[in-house]
């Protein structure tokens, strides 16, 4: 019987029935001819069958930070070769976005992280200058051109006159790790001095908040709230893995998460979810900044309760996580990007 058979009969008046029952067969009739022509919701859904990672990128050149650039592009610092790249979130296909910034000397640092205020470009650099046989500058470089930048702020002349104390200190211009726009400015962390700094356009740099030895690293802003990933001290056990939160005149950081080893990383994801970036097991006996062992990387999400949903296990050395859309995008030591889909469905 065809669908206009069907609502013919449905109304048709019945004989020998009675006024409601008469109703009752074609509100059933109606439904009946609904589920034909229209399927369910259920059925129209995709099913959500969990995370799925897709290696977007290979290649990369000492790759460490990363950011989402005014154009909805992956950007992305390859400290061994001083350059910053564009990454097509969807194909893959990489180009130069600008080269010539200090190279790694030692392995890390150089060009580590990348952020855009009104359409242009900085880059954040360090372990470079003196100590480490070269004159460039440990700070903030707009990127002016494909090969030209300016630097905007020397963070490494601040440290050597404002050092801290109450840890070992190797390094006095420190290790700076991301930056962060805030306030038409940066916000950077120092890994090594285990502080934030808050940097101005016209290069005025102050101490937001210090810690101990904590190991400060990613930072991820939402209104006035600052949120940061720590890393923890050497060997970077799961219980010193925290993303805590503070405000501008915070004397300290509150808790928001911990039980993950050595983060790198904090970003809001699908749903305004937070999550974070574990590198994994940081290897016993090796001096810090070594990185974690192959292939025992996470990425996790916040709960409410305080605690961790590992959403994806096994990321090799993962350095960076940004969101486009409800897909997370992971930096590797190991110059790669991975894709990963899927990160809020509920298994």
């Amino acid at each position: 019987m065809n669908k206009q058979n069907i609502l013919a009969l449905a109304l048709k008046p019945a004989m020998g029935v009675t006024k409601s029952v008469g109703i009752g067969i074609v509100l059933l009739l109606a439904a009946a001819l609904v589920a034909i022509i229209m399927p369910s919701a259920a059925s129209a859904q995709s099913p959500c069958e969990g995370p799925t990672a897709t290696l977007l990128v290979t290649g990369l050149e000492g790759a460490t930070g990363s950011t989402v650039g005014p154009d909805g592009a992956l950007y992305v610092t390859e400290g061994a070769a001083g350059r910053i790249s564009r990454v097509d979130p969807q194909t893959g296909e990489k180009t130069t976005f600008a080269s010539g910034l200090p190279p790694s000397i030692i392995g890390i640092g150089g060009a580590i992280d990348v952020a855009f205020i009104d359409n242009i470009a900085y880059a954040l650099v360090t372990l470079v200058g003196s100590q480490f046989g070269t004159s460039d500058v440990v700070g903030i470089y707009r990127v002016d051109g494909p090969d030209s930048f300016t630097v905007v702020a020397d963070i490494g002349a601040f440290n050597l006159s404002h050092q801290p104390s109450g840890f070992d200190i190797a390094v006095p211009t420190g290790l700076q790790y991301a930056l962060q726009t805030y306030r038409g400015g940066f916000l950077v962390t120092d890994g090594h001095l285990n502080r934030v700094l808050r940097v101005t356009l016209d290069g005025e740099v102050t101490v937001l908040i210090a810690f101990g030895n904590i190991v400060p690293t990613g930072l991820a802003v939402r209104g006035n709230t600052v949120y940061m990933a720590e890393a923890g001290p050497v060997p970077h056990l799961p219980q010193n893995g925290k993303v805590v939160s503070f405000e501008p005149k915070s004397p300290t950081a509150a808790v928001v998460a911990s039980g993950a080893r050595l983060l790198v990383d904090v970003e809001f994801g699908p749903g305004n979810g937070l999550y974070a970036l574990s590198q994994g097991i940081f290897p016993v006996g090796s001096p810090p900044a070594t990185p974690a062992l192959h292939n025992t990387g996470s990425l996790v999400k916040v709960n409410g309760d305080g605690t961790f949903t590992f959403v994806m296990d096994s990321l090799d050395q993962p350095a960076s996580l940004e969101f486009i859309g409800n897909s997370a995008y992971v930096v590797t030591l190991t110059g790669e990007i991975w894709k990963i889909d899927g990160v809020s469905c509920k298994l």
